[in-house]
């Protein structure tokens, strides 16, 4: 496995995200990024894009789930 394949884009969500090239766990596993008080979820898609980190799989935001409290 490439390094690349353990990277992601992150596409949709909040404008101000602050990373949008993240790790991945498992190839096509949904991503949980811990932000602002709650998660940002996203999960795999079949497209690819081109970054200054080399070809990566597109994940796409779906939902939020707020943190209690």
């Amino acid at each position: 496995m490439s390094d690349n394949a353990k990277r992601a884009v992150l596409e949709g969500g909040p404008g101000d995200l602050p990373e949008r090239i993240v790790p991945v766990s498992a190839p096509g596993a949904d991503i949980k990024v811990r932000f602002r008080g709650g998660y940002e979820h996203f999960r795999a898609t079949a497209r690819h894009q081109e970054t200054t980190e080399g070809t990566l799989p597109v994940y796409e935001w779906w939902e939020r789930t707020e943190l209690p409290g």
